[in-house]
């Protein structure tokens, strides 16, 4: 027991005490061996489109969520931390603005407008949910009766029939995307704004860019996939009837 004492006192810190925690960046809240500020527009970029992300409680305890990062790059992007949008949790939607919502099509729910077919006369609210696929249907499921009221429900592409990609697969994808065509969060409203403002192009492309490097530095403390037993196994029956052909 005393070596043991020793030993702590000579690493400088005492058998009571722990150990100190990383450094974390007071402006990005990330870790400093991550840290994007050197990557954030500055100043933040002013659109037109107001962004309010209703984010699941979730959600934003999660060291790789997007969205802390998204506000930090949009003037005019808020986020509420909610199961649901609901009357009292936002000024400006009490107000009814003319507003969408993006999410994809669920059983029965109104066919959504393409994001890439959305007719723009006017100042538009981007409303977006953040939270895993199974939270942020419900999030919407409960959202809906509010948001009827002056909200349309727009969509980018995706395929439930395809597995979505890993951080392994791309260099914008943070974690296991659920299907084919699912994204994050950031890169989400970055597609839309390259729609709905008039200079969206450089908008999505800053975003875009943050993210990339977000995905490049975190992709840094990931030790590759092992392949899982299933692969493994067609893998190996593949070889098998290749050397039998041959």
């Amino acid at each position: 027991m005393e070596s043991r004492n020793n030993h702590d006192l000579a690493a400088g810190y005492s058998s009571s005490s722990t150990p100190p925690r990383r450094s974390i960046c007071s402006n990005c809240n990330r870790p400093q061996p991550v840290c994007l500020c050197k990557f954030l527009p500055s100043p933040p970029i002013a659109t037109k489109t107001k962004i309010i992300i209703l984010q699941h409680p979730h959600e934003s305890q999660h060291k790789l969520s997007t969205t802390p990062i998204l506000t930090k790059c949009l003037l005019n992007a808020t986020t509420i931390v909610n199961r649901r949008l609901k009357p009292g949790l936002s000024k400006l939607l009490d107000q009814s603005p003319h507003a969408v919502f993006l999410f994809p099509p669920t059983p029965h729910s109104s066919p959504p407008i393409n994001i890439s077919d959305l007719n723009i006369t006017e100042d538009l609210v981007l409303i977006a949910f953040d939270g895993t696929w199974k939270h942020a249907k419900e999030m919407v499921r409960s959202s809906e009766e509010y948001l009827s009221r002056f909200a349309r429900r727009v969509c980018l592409d995706i395929d439930e029939s395809v597995e979505g990609g890993s951080i392994f697969d791309s260099e914008l994808i943070l974690r296991k995307e659920p299907h084919g065509g699912c994204v994050s969060t950031m890169e989400a409203v970055a597609r839309c704004l390259r729609v709905m403002e008039l200079d969206g192009a450089a908008v999505e492309e800053k975003l875009i860019g943050v993210l990339r490097e977000m995905v490049r530095l975190q992709a840094g403390f990931l030790k590759p996939m092992n392949p899982r037993p299933k692969l493994l196994k067609s893998l190996k029956k593949q070889t098998s009837v290749t050397e039998d052909e041959n």
